[in-house]
């Protein structure tokens, strides 16, 4: 294998992780394995720590490639509890308000899911990557200060009901770049009358990539130390790439 000349590693990204992990991870470990002391390695699309799934790690030559699999659509398989809401809208933060959610029923929300289905306005999470003035949101969320993101324009082509055993259900989602499925379950639970937050997140599909073709963290270090080597150092260029680490 040649991680200078470029590589491209289909992951299936671990729980509690971080995407940044993931990447740094492999980098030590490719690095190691070179003996050398630098190499561009960078993802195409963050997954939130407390999601799993496929995530699609670039090296060398390869990381160019970055923004083509970041356009490319995306599945999820997400499950969200009716009743309650998070300010994360995840289980990352503790839930700070409760929701009546007994009339809720399958059929409610079968004529409900619909509605998102085709070009949206979505607001991101304040819990999010997004910048405001040069700072992530997420840092200003997390110190308490107040952040105030303006809605931005998604794609959704499929929502599909999968479990409906409330107060929580499972779904379908196929989606383009930069769709929250935190920000759709606030949506979804404020549709029904109620509140949501997501409570499991997996991402299933990036284009034609499957959970199928990823390997796990362990998968991937042993194929890296175990993997014949074409050892030329990649020639230093100028300029950064925001996906390098």
């Amino acid at each position: 294998m040649d991680f200078n000349e470029g590589e491209i590693i289909y992951i299936d990204k671990p729980l509690h992780w971080t995407s940044f992990d993931v990447v740094k991870r492999i980098r030590l470990r490719i690095l190691r394995r070179l003996k050398q002391k630098k190499l561009k390695v960078g993802h195409a699309g963050t997954l939130d720590p407390l999601a799993t799934g496929v995530m699609i790690i670039c090296t060398g030559r390869a990381t160019k490639r970055i923004e083509e699999f970041q356009y490319k659509t995306k599945e999820y398989i997400a499950t969200l509890r009716l009743g309650a809401t998070t300010p994360s809208f995840d289980l990352e933060t503790e839930i700070d308000a409760h929701y009546p959610h007994e009339h809720i029923t399958r059929e409610s929300i079968e004529q409900t899911l619909p509605r998102f289905v085709g070009s949206i306005m979505q607001i991101p999470p304040s819990y999010s990557a997004c910048k405001i003035d040069g700072r992530r949101a997420y840092d200003m969320a997390r110190k308490g200060q107040e952040v105030e993101l303006k809605p931005k324009e998604l794609v959704i082509d499929e929502i599909e009901l999968l479990a409906c055993e409330l107060p929580e259900i499972k779904i379908r989602v196929v989606c383009s770049k930069g769709t929250y499925i935190r920000a759709l379950a606030r949506d979804i639970g404020a549709a029904l009358g109620s509140g949501a937050h997501l409570v499991g997140l997996v991402r299933t599909r990036v284009g034609d990539v499957t959970l199928a073709d990823c390997l796990s963290v362990e998968q991937v270090a042993q194929m890296i130390d175990q993997a014949p080597l074409d050892t030329a150092p990649e020639p230093e260029k100028e300029g950064n790439n925001s996906n390098q680490i």
